[in-house]
């Protein structure tokens, strides 16, 4: 954690060896990951306006860098254009958030006004502008300005901050076409493709998307880790109306606030606790799955890494961004173990794996679908029964909780105490007067409480009348979305058919397009993962999926793409992808195209649409029901509006590349100033040995951060840099041919990490009968510190507080007239402080013009993070920097 004096920050100085007792090589920032959580948070108050937006992402990244310290490249990918495939889970997506933030607007405005009618006390509505994050999409301003703000801190941190200094970063914005995950692997693979890479290079990949998982097992590199965001559910967030906290919109009152203590005001804030990481590490993830996949008696040689193939590919089935799942497989019914001992039961009749480096064996795929075709009956039926169970069960629940909760507890000296609890009640004022009102509570009951044969009115009262009328929310069962497939029942492929696609199950014909185009899909998800993307044009023209039992005949089924073909350019994909309501981010005319009712492509931007739950509970868990955008449609009516573009427009809708930066110390600054200074414009090769291996041409930028030269903020708040000493010059990946296979297989001379699974491990428990626990952090070694309940207690402390639950992590609420007792963590060593510049964004800002005062964004109270570097320092000392892949693995064995 940095340092906090005066209200600033004092850096953590990222050079020092990492805290988490591993040293990494590459960084990779998945950065739509950072972006939206920065832009429009979910559990704290979002930024004010556009300059804030751009602060949180400069100190996301520093929060990341600070745990990582990557000591040879950084690698930032921004979404830009995506594949045609992508392209309709993205308008999916932003058709949705449109539909869903108007709906509320409205549903929040109707609440509003009611509760004002009836009196209730809300606070005045904030005039401001809601953010609409669609514009978070390549084409965009808004995109187009958080490029520059990155070249600016990029630069800004190559100039002041010492874990930087040898550091080489690349910056593929979104005007450099694909996703941005897919970018860092492309970039992987074609660097291991080269001779001077090195094999022990320990990656480590940072965002939230599962398939960041697979994306990493698929580049077999032995050194992988994943970074990102621990999930916390169910995080208390205040109504949106009067900001109390415990309700939803839906159920404000608008009452005001009862004070509860001399003190309230602090009651309802939420607590700015930093944001927790986790580490996903592969190598682990890869013991577990050689334990599985491990098969005997094979009539072929085992392979591991082809295996961990098949399994990637397998997950495809239960559900990627490209195409639905197959009806009968949902994951959290356990889909991927099914899947799992089908493939072990039926690869010893395949005669070889199902995959080889991105290329699909259908023949073998046909039997291992034919098999879940088998069982997809009773998967049905057992789907139905363990559904109908799960609401028997919660039916009982609410029963029983309805008839044993207390109709009145009794507050102050008078409450009921949990055992063990040695702090003592809320004193009350008048224990004679609480216990009258107790005494009179209880006589109410017995004369208002019905006697079991009288019946009620709907407002609760006793009614002579027979029949009872019971209260619509008091019901116990939900409404149910109705579901005319009825999966379980005879016939349900014929309903399946008929209702989603509109043909009969007899249409052989029909039914074999679907099956083909998911067999297309198959094949280019596996070669998008492990080759690159096979065709830009391709996509799943179906909103639903086949059924296993479907895939006969596939093995002659051609999964060939077409060659040469061309992402969209960025305004393009906006038309493909955004609804009209975020029309304001194109152009006019081009606007005037999904608004106006005499527009040739007016259909591809209806103003409401269905969404199919599809046998789920919830919306968003549903099927949007929206028109498949036709190409050559769009094309056609675009080339009537593209006049119409200015230069600055232009600018923004022409496909870009890949940007490298070095600081002054860099060992390749000096190569890049010569070929400015001689102003060489062809591609040159980079000296692999002056940057860490990596190879790439370099071309001159036209605009280039260069030393000596000020750096523009283009955030108001953040000044200039005026002593500028680093470089950039775009950046190309290696080329090659078109014929060219990336082989997924383990570089020669790649050093296999310790492991670190017992042989208990895999059975959950170990040997001695004791609960399975799985270790943390990197150094098995490691001796986490550790004071449990009766050692607080021992301390003086009533009431043992969890970790961190008060801002300072080493500080608990005493006992009245205790003094604090100081170091009770002796094994902790303070932080050491940073010594070098601060970083400008927390200077005080030279230019004043039009420049906000800058808000507390370094001011959080400091809370305990799970990677904390002193609480991870080594405790036999210091390591010594740099450390080499190999120094690590003889270390001992690490976790």
């Amino acid at each position: 954690q940095a340092k906090e004096c005066n209200g600033v920050k004092a850096p953590i100085d990222t050079s020092k060896p990492n805290p988490n007792e591993v040293e990494f090589d590459n960084l990779y920032l998945d950065m739509n990951g950072i972006i939206h959580p920065c832009t429009h948070p979910e559990d704290k108050p979002a930024p004010k306006n556009e300059d804030e937006m751009m602060v949180a992402i400069f100190e996301y990244i520093d929060r990341i860098f600070n745990i990582v310290r990557p000591r040879r490249l950084l690698y930032m990918a921004i979404d830009g254009v995506a594949p045609r495939a992508k392209m309709n889970q993205q308008r999916s997506r932003r058709f949705r958030a449109s539909k869903e933030g108007m709906e509320a607007a409205e549903e929040k405005q109707k609440i509003r006004q009611e509760i004002l009618a009836k009196g209730g006390i809300l606070p005045p509505e904030e005039v401001k502008e809601r953010f609409d994050s669609n514009c978070i999409t390549p084409g965009t301003e808004f995109m187009d300005n958080l490029a520059k703000c990155l070249r600016y801190y990029i630069a800004d941190r190559l100039n002041s901050d010492p874990g930087w200094r040898n550091l080489t970063v690349i910056l593929s914005d979104a005007s450099a076409p694909g996703e941005g995950e897919h970018k860092i692997m492309d970039y992987i693979r074609r660097q291991r493709a080269q001779p001077n890479h090195d094999p022990n290079t320990h990656h480590c990949l940072c965002g939230a998307d599962a398939d960041l998982i697979m994306l990493g097992l698929a580049t077999h590199e032995p050194n992988f880790t994943i970074i990102r965001e621990e999930f916390k559910p169910n995080k208390p967030k205040p109504c949106s109306l009067c900001n109390q906290m415990g309700h939803e919109v839906k159920d404000c009152q608008g009452l005001p606030r009862e004070k509860q203590g001399k003190h309230d005001q602090f009651a309802d804030s939420l607590p700015t606790a930093e944001q927790e990481f986790i580490f996903i590490r592969l190598c682990v993830l890869r013991e577990y799955l050689e334990r599985e996949l491990t098969m005997a008696s094979l009539p072929f040689t085992f392979d591991f890494e082809r295996s961990i193939d098949d399994w990637v590919f397998m997950c495809f089935f239960v559900g990627n961004d490209f195409l639905p799942h197959l009806p009968s497989l949902e994951i959290r019914e356990g889909a991927i173990d099914r899947l799992v001992n089908i493939y072990k039961n039926v690869v010893h009749k395949t005669g070889g794996y199902l995959t080889e480096s991105g290329f699909v064996n259908l023949q073998r795929v046909q039997m291992i679908m034919l098999a879940v075709g088998e069982v997809e009956d009773s998967i049905f039926k057992k789907r139905k029964d363990d559904d109908d169970n799960f609401k028997r069960r919660q039916k009982e629940k609410k029963k029983r909780m309805k008839r044993d909760h207390p109709a009145f507890i009794p507050g102050g000296q008078f409450s009921p105490q949990a055992l063990g609890n040695r702090s003592s009640p809320q004193a009350i004022s008048s224990p004679r007067q609480a216990a009258f009102e107790m005494r009179m509570h209880d006589r109410q009951n017995s004369i208002t409480s019905p006697s079991p044969n009288t019946s009620l009115i709907s407002d609760g009262t006793p009614s002579p009348a027979g029949g009872i009328k019971r209260k619509a929310e008091d019901s116990d069962s939900e409404p149910e979305p109705e579901d005319n497939i009825r999966l379980w029942e005879a016939g349900w492929k014929q309903r399946y058919y008929k209702n989603k696609f509109d043909v009969d199950a007899s249409d052989e014909k029909f039914r074999r397009k679907v099956v083909q185009s998911y067999v297309e899909g198959l094949c280019w998800v596996l070669r998008y993962y492990y080759q690159g993307c096979a065709s830009w044009n391709w996509y799943y023209p179906f909103h639903y999926a086949p059924f296993a039992s479907d895939f006969e005949g596939i093995a002659d089924m051609p999964s060939d793409f077409e060659k040469g073909s061309k992402p969209f350019k960025p305004l393009e994909q906006l038309m493909g992808v955004f609804p009209a309501a975020s029309g304001n981010f194109l152009p006019p005319t081009w606007r005037k195209l999904m608004t106006d009712p005499e527009s040739s492509i007016i259909d591809f931007y209806p103003e409401d649409f269905a969404i199919d739950l599809n046998g789920k509970k919830y919306a968003w868990q549903g099927v949007a029901l929206l028109p498949f955008v036709d190409e050559r449609r769009l094309r056609a009516a675009l080339e009537e509006v593209y006049p119409d573009l200015t230069p600055e427009e232009n600018r923004r809708n022409s496909l870009g590349g890949d940007v490298l930066f070095v600081g002054k110390h860099h060992p390749l600054c000096d190569f890049i100033v010569e070929q400015y200074t001689s102003k060489n414009e062809e591609p040159v090769d980079i000296p692999p040995e002056l940057c860490h291996g990596i190879q790439g041409k370099l071309t001159l930028n036209d605009n280039a951060v260069l030393p000596d030269q000020i750096v523009e903020s283009p955030v108001p708040m953040l000044r200039d840099l005026t002593q500028n000493s680093a470089v950039s010059i775009s950046f190309k990946d290696p080329q090659f041919g078109d014929g060219f296979v990336f082989k997924a297989t383990v570089l020669p001379g790649a050093k296999k990490p310790p492991p670190v699974l017992k042989p208990g491990d895999w059975e959950k428990t170990n040997n001695d009968g004791r609960p399975w626990r799985p270790q943390l952090g990197f150094n098995r070694d490691r001796k986490p510190v550790h004071l449990d309940q009766s050692a607080f207690r021992t301390l003086g402390y009533a009431n043992a507080v969890p970790l961190g639950a008060y801002g300072n992590p080493y500080t608990r609420p005493l006992l009245g007239g205790q003094q604090q007792i100081p170091k009770l963590l002796s094994n902790l060593r303070p932080q050491d402080s940073w010594r070098g510049p601060t970083p400008l964004f927390q200077q005080t800002p030279q230019r004043s013009a039009g420049a906000a005062p800058l808000l507390a964004w370094n001011r959080m109270l400091p809370s305990q993070s799970q990677y904390q570097p002193s609480q991870y320092q080594a405790l036999g000392g210091p390591m010594n920097y740099p450390q080499r892949p190999e120094d690590r693995m003889d270390r001992g064995r690490q976790v």
